[in-house]
């Protein structure tokens, strides 16, 4: 009796611990159209972003005009990517929030939003991963070492400045 019990109050706190996984996975994935500055990303705020993030990081690796052009190439492709992940949906927080909408998690929409991102990232990731080499490969070894410095950190380039 006592190891039956131990059983089931293991797996009550497994499934409350993964619920609230998949609860917290989903809201933060939800959110991710929100930002600090205000309101969801449109065509202009993501292309006054894609300046500001050219120029700072042209500033922080030093780069010349070549490596710039291929740093929005490579940003260009990436907003064209997040684009093609988005797909026809206007409100990706409500397609998440259709999934547990009723009294079970809809499998059936879930499965299909994933097989719909996963091609999305088949068909585009050789353009993307085309651009992120192109750049890499143009900047010289003092740079290249202060990209991997900056993935080594999280982004640490960005938080003070």
């Amino acid at each position: 009796m006592p190891s039956t019990f131990k059983r089931t109050l293991k797996r009550t706190l497994l499934g409350l611990f993964g619920a609230s996984l998949v609860v917290g996975a989903l809201s933060a994935y939800a959110g991710r159209g929100e930002h600090a500055w205000g309101g969801p990303m449109n065509e202009q705020r993501a292309a006054e972003f894609r300046v500001k993030m050219v120029e700072k990081v042209g500033k922080k690796l030093d780069l010349n005009d070549a490596q710039k052009q291929l740093l929005g190439t490579l940003s260009d492709t990436l907003q064209a990517q997040r684009k093609a992940l988005m797909g026809s949906s206007t409100d990706p927080r409500a397609d998440m929030q259709a999934l547990v909408a009723g009294t079970q998690f809809d499998r059936t929409k879930a499965q299909a939003l994933v097989e719909e991102k996963t091609a999305v990232l088949r068909s585009q990731s050789p353009q993307v991963i085309t651009a992120a080499a192109n750049f890499f490969d143009a900047l010289n070894p003092g740079q290249q070492q202060q990209v991997r410095d900056f993935m080594q950190h999280r982004g640490g380039w960005f938080r003070h400045g």
